[in-house]
């Protein structure tokens, strides 16, 4: 794994443990950047890889697949695993996801994972009415070629609940955070869980579901599901004061807080 594309970052830290940080759909590494500020005050070392396809236009992402993505994430473990000696890995939205998909491919690896509002489609109360409609039908609808040429944009809140926070997102649009996503991505996305409810069941590793109360991009439903389907020892927490980016907005310190005792619990509960 490289460093070289300008968007990634690599920050060592003290306790011998690091954290993969999984960007979401259309993000990048630099919305990671407060919930890593927090784990590198504790001790961890934490990388922050750019998936596949993210950090240059739409019309890149749209050349990806959700395999592409996962891709991203196991050689991103390799490159962690290869400086620390135990890797945990958390992610917002797709990234968590992910997150959890290779932590099962690679349990040896990834030691525990931490995954912030998941989400399977957009359903949250402020999201156009029809993206939910979309998203019911997106199975048939990837099929027809046109989906690939729409794109679709954030709300205007940017899953923010914090004014001041979402200002900062928004002066990240420099930093590879792209301001549409395309159908494709909406696509990828509905196979990407599709293959995670698959999985849930068989899945071991010891996982955080952290979900906004008042998420407005996906329905607490979400979390609610893997919490009730995932076969590994799990905690579910609710996060109080935020949209659905709890990993920038207001209780981001409280969800970096929630992720370090959570590893460090299914550290010692591995080696007990």
């Amino acid at each position: 794994m490289k460093l070289d594309d300008g968007l990634s970052f690599f920050w060592e830290g003290s306790n011998g443990k690091g954290v993969l940080l999984i960007h979401g759909l259309t993000g990048a590494p630099a919305e990671m950047k407060l919930v890593a500020r927090n784990l590198h005050r504790k001790g961890y070392s934490v990388y922050a890889p750019l998936l596949a396809g993210h950090g240059v236009d739409a019309r890149t992402l749209r050349r990806s697949r959700w395999e592409d993505w996962l891709e991203s994430v196991e050689r991103a473990s390799d490159f962690l695993a290869a400086r620390t000696q135990q890797v945990f890995a958390a992610g917002i939205c797709v990234g968590g996801k992910l997150s959890m998909l290779a932590a099962e491919r690679r349990p040896e690896t990834i030691r525990a994972v931490a995954i912030y509002s998941p989400c399977f489609h957009y359903d949250g109360w402020d999201v156009p009415f029809y993206y939910p409609l979309l998203s019911s039908q997106i199975g048939w609808l990837c099929r027809i070629p046109l989906i690939d040429r729409l794109n679709f944009r954030e709300t205007a809140s940017l899953g923010i609940k914090d004014e001041r926070l979402r200002r900062l997102v928004e002066a990240m649009g420099g930093e590879g955070v792209l301001e549409k996503f395309p159908g494709r991505g909406l696509v990828e996305m509905h196979r990407l869980g599709k293959t995670l409810r698959n999985r849930l069941p068989q899945m071991r590793t010891p996982t955080l579901i952290l979900h906004a109360e008042d998420d407005d991009l996906s329905h607490p439903r979400h979390a609610r599901y893997i919490s009730d389907h995932i076969g590994a020892p799990h905690e579910l927490r609710w996060i109080k004061d935020s949209y659905h980016m709890i990993h920038v907005d207001r209780q981001h310190r409280q969800v970096a807080n929630f992720t370090a005792d959570f590893f460090e619990a299914s550290h010692a509960a591995a080696v007990a």
